[in-house]
């Protein structure tokens, strides 16, 4: 279980302000907190820090298409 009260939520760098972003949570060990800009009150997903940052990784070049 990782505690978020208190967590240091930053948009994407890609945020154009009109929704449908997501955010991150820095700081927690080994995990990276991530939810729905949109709903910030709503749950977080919370993934293993490995497989989140080649997922990042994978979208920046272009493994799954565009969109």
């Amino acid at each position: 279980m990782v505690d978020l009260t208190g967590a240091p939520w930053r948009k994407s760098s890609y945020s154009n302000g009109q929704g449908g972003c997501i955010e991150v949570a820095d700081g927690y060990p080994g995990v990276m907190p991530v939810r729905d800009s949109k709903d910030p009150e709503g749950p977080a997903l919370i993934f293993p820090l490995a497989e989140f940052t080649a997922f990042v990784s994978a979208v920046k070049d272009g493994e799954f298409g565009t969109v």
